[in-house]
């Protein structure tokens, strides 16, 4: 195939994504009659906000970022974010990861979004700027000669992408990977490397580990409006810090930046700028670790902030003096009080015991107030209270401990902001959600939080608390890793958050258990209320759990010896709930069987460790399991499996095989691979496993599911992520496989979409399928 020349990707291929043809749907079958909409099941957030950007000109006009979710707009009438990017395709999947967003001052419609998801092997794509002219409601797209890491370290220093305010056709474009400094002077549709620029960049988190191993390259740049000056943040200890004082034609290291790369004898990179154009400031923290993930060094702070007078050239170090455990790890965002210049505040990056700091100042950074702090006793005192109703899963299932609540501040903030047209309004975000507050300036009346008393004891002073609350309503982006819907429930295993049961698809809920990485559900047909889960635990969980009342109470089974924490793999109940088969993965422990919900283990006879295991529909004692192109079957419950001897099946790429509601021995199995000579597509089995027929229209198939038929006696709705006649998208087929139809449309592709797909059912024609969280549709 002829490749594109870099010069034709960029200068002429600027597609108009958001003008989006009528949805095309695969043959062989008729076209999809049935229009569907599409929601998102609400958990709000459940992932890292590197990012939040006010227009500095235009009210309410506010954008959020995500490392893994795309971008979003902030509707200010319903106080919720609507979703850009959900029409990103599969073999652009990483679109949806936004290195950082710039919105033009002066055309308040124009937004722009640097997107890409890795910087290394785990993406082969170029990353690229996507630009919009109507607030994001459609995009164009120019693609990049290099990489991006919207999912990399260091996603939330920036910002990377900005617009020139004394000249908003202007931008430009921090870049990592030793690429340098670009710039674009037609809004964003073409761009060239500023070859004037002198420095990359050199700072690398960890050369051995691949993730770690990037040049964090050009961080941010700033405006300094008083003296037309541009400042470039370069992640260089040495050399951190350029300036160009024509217009970016010319560019020189700015005497005295050195400081900012070194906090206590650890090398440091300046993460965040923040200009104060009033009284002439520019402010920088620093960092040992670009981040999310980094807690304090091994000695000393990982960090400070360091103030310039740009007119004068002269540097001030700013660093809070306090924080209340020791040590500051390193900062992570900054902002300035527009409306009232002189005021900022900053954010601890990972103070992980027993929370994230937020640190204020009204005096141009001489003196600082902390967001709480310790009394004598060790006993905690905060300005605000933390209201997390929006999101009552932000206590992860835990209670307050001390000083340490069970519902934070947050961690990994990067993303931290006030309103620049109303100084009461803050917004940060967190690796779990977005909080924020419309009374932010009553922590200016409150004075100190802790004084002394008589005996010069530290002791708690009263003030008048205020409180924040979640403002992360719209945006959906957990990591799921499998679902299971039961009819009016709909019960979700996920990374990170664990995993909800949710019998109201609109209201977030209270994740269903506490330190455990949700990877596989199952129930037994016969009785849905018994409910099965196998996950990724810390050092005294139990990978396996199980629940007799429609999840909501949930028992520990027995942890297995010799099975590492990050094991969870897949388990399968019988049809009747007699046995439980439980199949680690990532250990050479062989899988195991149960018959009182977990609490006892026996090993299973005929299974290779690791194989994926699920069972019939129908027949309480039969099982299935998959393995490197071997299909098992077991027959006693689960005690014994056999090879079935069934051939032509893909010896890898096999991440999901469902069994079918009501239908004994039917097996369906996906299979995906990126390799010519492993074969891909869609299967199906009627006998159990022992032969196998492939689906002739499926060119290729991540997952796939099944719902509520069509008729009363007709085959269930069977639902399909995938490729059907060479078009990519959610499939449904109502005739056992005989023909598909598209459901989705160009609007809602999700980038990487229905690795997890199920039907509902008791709804006909209900989808659920993991994407930007938890999606489903409806016919409309």
């Amino acid at each position: 195939m002829r490749r594109r020349t870099f010069a034709a990707s960029i200068g002429a291929a600027a597609v108009a994504a958001g003008a989006l043809p009528a949805p095309a749907f695969a043959r062989p079958g008729r076209q999809c009659a049935d229009d569907y909409t599409w929601k998102n099941v609400v958990v709000n957030c459940g992932g890292f906000v590197p990012g939040i950007i006010f227009n500095e000109t235009e009210p309410n006009l506010i954008y959020a970022r995500t490392d893994v979710a795309g971008a979003f707009r902030w509707q200010e009438e319903t106080r919720t974010w609507k979703p850009l990017t959900d029409w990103v395709t599969r073999d652009k999947w990483g679109y949806q990861y936004v290195v950082s967003m710039a919105s033009d001052p002066v055309e308040t419609n124009r937004v722009y979004a640097a997107v890409g998801a890795y910087t290394i092997s785990w993406d082969a794509n170029n990353g690229a700027i996507l630009y919009s002219d109507d607030k994001g409601d459609t995009w164009g797209v120019a693609e990049l000669p290099f990489k991006q890491g919207g999912n990399m370290p260091g996603r939330g220093m920036g910002e990377r992408l900005v617009v020139n305010p004394a000249d908003n056709s202007e931008l430009y474009l921090g870049t990592p990977s030793g690429n340098g400094l670009w710039r674009s002077k037609d809004y964003g549709r073409t761009w060239a490397k500023v070859e004037e620029f002198p420095n990359p960049g050199n700072f690398v988190v960890d050369p051995s580990n691949e993730y770690l191993s990037d040049n964090q390259g050009v961080i941010w740049i700033d405006f300094d409006q008083i003296g037309g000056r541009i400042y470039v943040g370069v992640a260089d200890p040495d050399d951190p810090l350029y300036v160009s004082e024509d217009g970016g034609a010319t560019w020189a290291a700015v005497p005295g930046a050195a400081a900012l790369g070194d906090a206590d004898g650890n090398r440091t990179i300046p993460k965040q700028s923040a200009m104060d154009n009033t009284n002439g400031y520019l402010y920088v923290v620093t960092g040992y670790d670009s981040g999310p993930y980094n807690g304090a060094p091994a000695s000393g702070n990982g960090g400070k902030i360091m103030r310039l007078a740009t007119q004068t050239g002269e540097w001030t170090d700013v660093t809070p003096p306090h924080n209340p455990r020791g040590v500051i790890p390193g900062f992570g965002g900054i902002t300035v009080d527009r409306q009232n210049p002189g005021t900022l505040m900053a954010a601890t990056c990972n103070n992980w015991y027993p929370d994230e700091i937020l640190f204020r100042s009204t005096d141009s950074g001489e003196s600082w107030s902390i967001s709480w702090d310790y009394a004598e006793g060790q006993d905690r005192h905060d300005r605000f209270d933390m209201d997390s109703s929006g999101s009552p899963w932000l206590d992860w299932r835990g209670t307050d401990s001390g000083p340490a609540y069970a519902v934070k501040h947050g961690w990994m903030i990067d993303a931290l902001a006030i309103d620049p047209h109303d100084s009461d309004r803050i917004m940060w975000g967190t690796g779990a959600t977005i909080w924020g507050t419309e009374r932010l300036t009553q922590w200016d009346a409150q004075g100190e939080l802790i004084g002394e008393n008589e005996a010069g004891e530290r002791v708690g002073l009263p003030i008048e608390k205020f409180t924040v609350g979640v403002r992360a309503e719209g945006i959906e982006m957990t990591w799921v890793r499998d679902l299971a819907a039961l009819g009016g429930t709909l019960v979700s295993a996920m990374g990170d958050v664990n995993g909800f049961v949710h019998t109201d698809l609109g209201r977030a809920e209270r994740m269903f258990h506490g330190g455990w990485g949700g990877q596989s559900l199952d129930f037994a047909a016969a009785n849905p209320d018994v409910i099965v889960g196998s996950g990724d635990v810390d050092d005294d969980g139990s990978h396996v759990i199980a629940s007799t009342d429609r999840g909501r109470t949930w028992q520990d089974g027995t942890r297995l010896d010799g099975v590492q924490n990050n094991s969870g793999g897949t388990v399968a109940i019988t049809a009747d709930a007699a046995a439980i088969v439980w199949s680690p993965s990532n250990t050479t422990v062989t899988p195991v069987r149960s018959t009182d919900l977990g609490q006892t283990w026996q090993p299973v006879d005929g299974l290779p460790a690791g194989a994926r295991v699920r069972s019939d529909r129908v027949d309480g004692s039969v099982l299935y399991a998959y393995s490197g192109g071997r299909f098992y079957r077991s027959t006693d419950g689960g005690e014994t499996f056999a090879d079935t001897g069934a051939t032509g099946l893909p010896a890898e790429g096999v991440d999901d095989f469902r069994t079918v509601p009501g239908r004994k021995s039917h097996v369906w199995l996906a299979g995906r691979s990126d390799k010519e000579d492993v074969p891909t597509g869609l299967w199906r089995s009627k006998d159990g496993g022992a032969t196998w027929k492939r689906i002739a229209a499926v060119d290729l198939a991540i997952g796939v599911g099944f719902g509520k038929a069509a008729r009363r006696s007709g085959y269930p709705a069977i639902y399909l992520s995938g490729d059907v006649a060479g078009k990519q998208g959610v499939f449904r087929s109502i005739d056992g496989g005989g023909t598909w139809e598209r459901i989705n449309d160009d609007a809602h592709q999700w980038g990487f979409a229905g690795s997890v797909i199920t039907g509902d059912p008791e709804i006909y024609g209900r989808v659920y399928l993991s994407a930007r969280g938890i999606v489903y549709g409806d016919i409309a």
